[in-house]
């Protein structure tokens, strides 16, 4: 199966969705190469990188789900590259 190297952005307004964004991470955990949390308390929000290496599609999902979250902004961005280009 083609996979992909991304980078889901997050951006966690409302504390109290932490605990399900968590969840879908523990979910796709197996896709999951890194994370990267910053909370910005000037702000009050959190800034979370994780970085993933599966099919399009699911990274797509994941982000899509955590999108749904009330108070919490996921955007993903891919490399070019798949994982046939990269072998």
């Amino acid at each position: 199966m083609d996979t992909r190297v991304a980078i889901i952005a997050i951006v966690v307004e409302d504390v109290e969705q932490v605990g399900k964004l968590n969840g879908i991470l523990h979910d796709y955990n197996k896709y999951i190469i890194g994370r990267m949390g910053i909370p910005y308390q000037k702000r009050n929000v959190s800034l979370i990188s994780i970085m993933v290496d599966g099919p399009a599609n699911v990274i797509s999902t994941i982000s899509g789900k955590i999108g749904m979250l009330n108070g919490v902004s996921a955007k993903a961005v891919y490399s070019k590259l798949t994982s046939e280009e990269s072998a």
